[in-house]
């Protein structure tokens, strides 16, 4: 990996500096803004960590919610035998291990199948959980008894946020990041110049998933009761890549760029019309396709464009 040059060292440094005035935030505000402030650090970190993966690769994955759940799972079932932090290490485990199992499975497809494919993973966990617990003879969800203040929660998920950018730009400066580049530009041409790309796409797959079950396990007392209609659902999901492809996913910062308007425009929506948060997340998905399909960070570029070439 080469020496930082003057412009990445300034990359950190505004990087840095964000993320030192985020953490500010519980010592200045409370109530509904740090509330607030945990759902952007929650979606921040799923946003990101699912554009690592669909980003370089043009794979649209939607098993968020699957390892999303299942950190929420390994919380609930563990508390009785582990503290929460070995429990939090133990999804993120577990997770990456399932991501392994899906990703050798699944990647060797391409297109719609592998779509079709993730976003029935969530429904199909969903009812293997919810069959499990019906054959242990316990009800519908399980109990999270751990308190956790929202200052805790919010540093832990801005901690991982910060975490699952490194880890970004790391693997964007090295030999993995570049064989994926090639591999979303022409799979064919990559597999000629000897890259793997099954794989490429298994490793990065398995630690986006990884970041997932993570976040589902921090965010489980949040909840205190857990059930599978909760930890597994599609709504999840979709928030997730909406919020990705509102902000673009061909720059690592990009995400950031439509979690921080998405959630705060959906706190008035899912206030002001609770009823039809399904039809105008829809509505939201169409918009971005066919307006802005680059996302935000595709028309940012493309103004900067159009000002050099008038300078010019």
């Amino acid at each position: 990996m080469s020496s930082l040059t003057t412009r990445e060292w300034r990359e950190v440094g505004v990087a840095s500096l964000l993320f030192i005035g985020a953490a500010l935030l519980p010592v200045f505000g409370s109530g509904y803004w740090l509330t607030l402030g945990i759902s952007i650090a929650m979606f921040t970190v799923l946003a990101t960590s699912w554009t690592l993966f669909s980003g370089p690769t043009n794979y649209v994955s939607l098993a968020t919610a699957a390892f999303f759940g299942l950190g929420m799972y390994v919380v609930a079932a563990g508390l009785k035998y582990l503290p929460f932090p070995a429990l939090i290490v133990v999804a993120g485990i577990a997770g990456a291990l399932f991501a392994a199992v899906v990703g050798l499975a699944t990647l060797r497809i391409a297109g719609v199948y592998f779509v079709i494919f993730t976003l029935g993973l969530a429904e199909l966990v969903r009812q293997l959980v919810a069959w499990a617990q019906g054959v242990m003879g316990a009800s519908s969800g399980l109990y999270v008894l751990i308190t956790m203040s929202d200052p805790v929660l919010y540093w832990a998920l801005l901690g991982l946020a910060a975490f699952v950018f490194l880890i970004g730009w790391l693997i964007g400066r090295s030999r993995l990041g570049m064989a994926l580049r090639v591999i979303g530009n022409d799979e064919v041409v990559a597999a000629h110049v000897g890259i793997n790309a099954a794989r490429a796409k298994i490793a990065l797959f398995v630690i986006s998933c990884t970041f997932a079950a993570i976040t589902g396990a921090l965010v489980a007392p949040r909840y205190s009761y857990v059930e599978p209609s909760i930890a597994f659902s599609a709504f999840l999901t979709f928030e997730v890549v909406i919020m990705a492809l509102l902000g673009g996913v061909h720059r690592l910062w990009g995400p950031l760029l439509g979690v921080v308007p998405f959630t705060i425009l959906w706190e008035f929506i899912s206030a002001k019309f609770p009823s039809q948060t399904t039809l105008l997340l829809g509505v939201s998905f169409l918009l971005i396709v066919y307006v802005i399909p680059r996302g935000i960070v595709g028309v940012l570029e493309d103004l900067l464009r159009k000002r050099k070439s008038a300078g010019g």
